[in-house]
C-alpha cells in the first residue's frame, strides 16, 4: 500500500463532510464540513489540498440501498470528476449506503442529537467512507 494522506467526501446538496488519514493509512479522522452553496467552495477545497497533499481521494457514492443510482450519486460523481479535473489526483467512488445513518446513531448513542450534531455526522460519514477505502486499499 503506498504511503500518504488519503481524502474523503461525504458529498451532499447542502454540506460535505471531509475527513483525511494519517501518511500510514491507519486512522482516519474528521476535518471539517464545508457549506455546498458557499461562494469559497472550492477555495476551501484547495486550501484542503494544498494542506493535506493526498495521494488519492475518495467521494462517497450514496446509491440506493437497492445498489441503484439515485439523483445524489449522479452529482456525487459529478464532483469527483471536477475535483479529478482540478487537482490531478486520483479519484474513487466509495459505496457510502448507511455510512450517514450509522453516523448519526453512533452520535446519537453519544448523548447528541441529530439537530445538535448535523456537521459532525456529515464529518463523521466521510471517517467511514475513508475507513472503507483504506480497507479495500488493503485488500488489494
Amino acid at each position: 500500500m503506498l504511503r500518504g494522506r488519503r481524502l474523503a467526501f461525504d458529498y451532499g446538496d447542502v454540506r460535505i463532510g471531509v475527513a483525511v488519514c494519517d501518511p500510514d493509512a491507519i486512522l482516519a479522522t474528521p476535518v471539517i464540513t464545508l457549506k455546498n452553496n458557499d461562494e469559497h467552495l472550492w477555495d476551501q477545497i484547495d486550501e484542503l489540498i494544498k494542506e493535506y497533499e493526498p495521494i488519492h481521494i475518495y467521494v462517497g457514492s450514496p446509491k440506493h440501498l437497492s445498489g441503484a443510482a439515485s439523483v445524489s450519486m449522479l452529482k456525487a460523481e459529478e464532483f469527483k470528476v471536477e475535483i479529478s479535473k482540478r487537482y490531478g489526483v486520483a479519484c474513487s467512488m466509495i459505496d457510502e449506503r448507511l455510512s450517514t445513518v450509522g453516523a448519526a446513531r453512533q452520535l446519537k448513542e453519544s448523548g447528541l442529537s441529530t439537530r445538535e450534531s448535523k456537521a459532525a455526522i456529515d464529518q463523521a460519514a466521510a471517517v467511514a467512507i475513508l475507513e472503507q477505502a483504506i480497507a479495500i486499499e488493503k485488500r488489494k
